[in-house]
């Protein structure tokens, strides 16, 4: 049956809650209320409230239905139990035996082992679980999807007693900061590399959401559109204030734009506003999902579209209140640095550029708009700096150092001093990176190294010889898969490729043909659950199975590469069977489209990326069919040392620049020369200067790498000798050194190499 919230009066019972919560009295009186109230109005036997505590830790503080007496006495770590699974993956989980779930966890003193039905649902304030709610009925049922909606609406509501401090004391979630006198260090990620100094400005554009329940739905319906209507216009504005010098915030904010039309997300808030909600309470409560989605997403592309949705509603929300997003220009200091949590690009533009001088973010990555444009402004930033909003307070003098992955808070002079000093040294090796801008990368004894750009994004797609590159040697297609509302056709496909080739200027581009699935979700694909999504149904084993998404994408590319040169390299290739089935599909798209007289790529060119070690005993028939083969260092590292590499725990544990690693790549490297096949490698190992010096070293001639990292690479190969290096690395491989890194660091300090 459903559930009276869903079927009778939601908007009333709603409106009941928030009258108790708003009510005066012991906060804990108010919560058992709220939990009688459920349970009456879902028509659930037992309705529960666990609360986060300090150790990640759920404590049971309500209950209607279990026993009483456990209240405060039963805890459930995160991850523990059913309770325990819900926050750990802030997703509702809707179990028709709850007992038989593989995660349950009997508590004999709650009485709970009668029950069967068990709804429960995250409740989340600022992306952060807080706590759970959930119901259960002692038949055994499935909830529909109104319950469900229901249940995390409820939630919505109940967060802002959660959230108020009266029930669990405000800061015991955090750890202590300190006395906020003492300078302080906070490690973070290079996003945007560079240096600078400022006074702390908090982004937080976050607005406070004074009334939950509407009584006229169309109403709250009307005042939404307006705000959409005034969000898209402002974006709009932006669009056309950016020079047309600034490519990359310009395609940026387009593409932002176009999020702003993402209907799945403006569905999301008007099925919210239905259940009762001011359009105020929609935004937030789709926020908070959205919010708590990103935990869960290793993706960086995934990652950055949810912070693009996260950033609009914080922005459709200012529009909504009529409040300003950030301080007026007049009460901005000379220089400064912004601290926030996440921020979208269109934050980062409409702050004065002449005073903004860096940018520090709890979240962020790599791959999120607002670095793009970061990057493109030359703005210092600084992601995933944990803590750093409980951290830094407003108006504190504050150094970002890129370089070195950290910020500075309340410098003392020494520190100061010494980021002076970075600073010109800095400006000298800019300086450095300038010059050979356009000079070949030929080391000091002749040997000519290819370097060539990845790119992932259409806004990160530039002509390669502006940064002194000779081509693209990985364009990742998967991206218009990942960012749409669903996979694309190859007509549209086959526009976006062409832009990619017209924006190469002639120079070659190795298209990897799509690597989704695992945690690389598409929009309207099933992709299941999955143990290891990095060893399960993804990359080239999926396009196998899923043959048209592969033929479409071919087709899609011989359209966009007629009458230009035309390279597919095919992703994470376990066997050599796997490669011919490609090859095969690739091979009748050309055939196809010669029978019906479509123009054609002046040459095709097919290679393999090497990711998977068992296709090392597969080389001599995979040589003879390859026009050209590229090593993915990251993947191959994490198969090699059975790493999983997105694990926080292991990061640093094993090194790539390990003698059996290098050892690998110098066989493989003569393995291709016998062969006369082109081996390149993509990776991060490439865009480190050390780190590829050492693949030089170990006979490679040509890397991939990002945009950014070329100057420096370029600079490192000017230096080097490549022939005495390989006379020293010679005498490394059979070490059982865990790392050959102090030992090449020492080796390029002392034969002046630039590192």
């Amino acid at each position: 049956m459903t559930a009276q919230v869903a079927g009778r009066g939601p908007r009333a019972l709603l409106r009941r809650l928030h009258e108790v919560m708003a009510a005066p009295g012991a906060a804990e009186a108010r919560l058992d209320e709220v939990v009688r109230l459920v349970a009456a109005n879902m028509v659930a036997e037992v309705c529960s409230v666990y609360l986060m505590r300090a150790g990640q830790v759920l404590e049971l503080f309500a209950t209607e239905g279990l026993n009483r007496a456990t209240v405060h006495r039963t805890r459930l770590r995160v991850g523990e139990g059913l309770v325990g699974r819900i926050a750990a993956y802030a997703r509702p989980l809707n179990l028709s035996d709850a007992q038989a779930h593989p995660d349950f966890a009997y508590r004999p003193e709650t009485g709970e082992e009668s029950y069967r039905a068990l709804l429960g649902v995250p409740i989340l304030r600022a992306g952060r679980v807080i706590g759970v709610l959930l119901v259960q009925n002692r038949t055994s049922r499935n909830y529909d999807d109104e319950e469900v909606e229901a249940l995390q609406t409820i939630a919505m509501v109940l967060s802002e007693l959660v959230g108020s401090g009266d029930l669990t004391p405000a800061g015991e979630l955090h750890e202590p900061g300190g006395n906020a006198t003492i300078a302080r260090r906070i490690d973070g990620v290079k996003i945007a590399n560079g240096l600078a100094i400022g006074v702390a400005v908090l982004h937080q554009p976050q607005v406070v959401v004074e009334h939950v329940v509407g009584d006229d739905p169309e109403r709250e319906r009307e005042r939404l559109a307006t705000a959409v209507v005034a969000l898209r216009r402002s974006v709009d504005r932006m669009i056309a204030d950016q020079d047309e010098r600034d490519g990359a915030p310009r395609d940026v904010l387009e593409a932002y734009r176009m999020f702003a039309e993402d209907r799945g997300w403006l569905r999301r808030i008007d099925e919210a506003i239905g259940t009762g909600l001011t359009a105020e309470a929609a935004v937030l409560r789709v926020q908070e999902d959205t919010r708590a989605r990103m935990g869960q997403v290793a993706d960086p592309y995934l990652r950055e579209r949810l912070l693009d949705l996260d950033d609009l509603a914080g922005r459709l929300l200012a529009h909504l209140s009529g409040r300003p997003a950030r301080p007026a220009d007049n009460e901005l200091p000379d220089a400064f640095v912004l601290i926030a949590r996440s921020m979208g690009p269109a934050d980062l533009l409409e702050y004065p550029r002449d005073r903004l001088k860096g940018a520090v973010l709890e979240e962020g990555s790599p791959t999120a708009h607002v670095a793009i444009v970061a990057r493109a402004l030359d703005i210092p930033l600084l992601g995933q700096a944990r803590g750093a909003l409980g951290e830094i307070d407003a108006n504190d003098t504050v150094i970002v150092d890129g370089e070195a992955e950290c910020i500075y808070v309340r410098p003392t002079e020494d520190a100061v001093s010494a980021f002076e000093d970075s600073l010109r040294l800095r400006a000298e090796r800019r300086a450095v990176y300038a010059a050979v801008r356009d000079a070949p990368a030929i080391t000091r004894d002749g040997q000519h190294v290819l370097l060539n750009i990845n790119a992932g994004l259409p806004l990160e797609m530039i002509d390669p010889g502006e940064v002194g590159a000779d081509g693209v040697g990985l364009y990742r297609t998967e991206l218009p898969f990942m960012l749409g509302a669903g996979i694309p056709d190859s007509r549209v496909q086959a526009d976006h490729y062409r832009r990619v080739l017209d924006r190469a200027g002639g120079r070659d581009v190795v298209f990897r043909t799509f690597d989704i699935g695992g945690d690389k979700r598409v929009p309207g694909f099933d992709h299941g659950e999955e143990r290891n999504p990095a060893l399960g149904w993804r990359s080239l084993r999926l396009a196998l199975d899923r043959p048209m998404l592969l033929r479409q994408q071919i087709r899609a590319l011989l359209r966009a590469a007629a009458g230009r040169r035309l390279n597919v390299m095919f992703p994470m290739v376990a066997e050599v069977a796997e490669f011919d089935a490609a090859r095969t599909i690739l091979e009748r798209e050309r055939a196809r489209a010669e029978a019906r007289d479509a123009p054609l790529p002046s040459l095709i060119r097919i290679g393999a990326m090497l990711e998977v070690p068992h296709l090392v005993w597969q080389l001599p028939a995979l040589l003879a069919r390859v026009d050209f083969l590229s090593v993915g260092s990251n993947d191959l590292t994490q198969f090699m040392f059975a790493s999983d590499r997105a694990e926080p725990r292991l990061v640093g544990r094993y090194d790539p620049l390990s003698p059996g690693m290098l050892a690998f790549l110098r066989d493989l490297v003569a393995r291709c020369a016998e062969a006369r096949v082109p081996l390149s490698l993509c990776g991060e190992m490439a865009g480190r200067p050390l780190e590829a010096m050492a693949l030089i070293g170990a006979g490679l001639r040509a890397l991939s790498l990002s945009p950014s990292a070329v100057g420096p690479v370029k600079t490192m190969v000017r230096s080097l000798d490549a022939a005495a290096l390989d006379a020293y690395m010679a005498t490394l491989y059979d070490l059982p050194d865990h790392s050959l890194r102090d030992r090449l660091y020492n080796y390029a300090k002392d034969h002046g190499v630039f590192i």
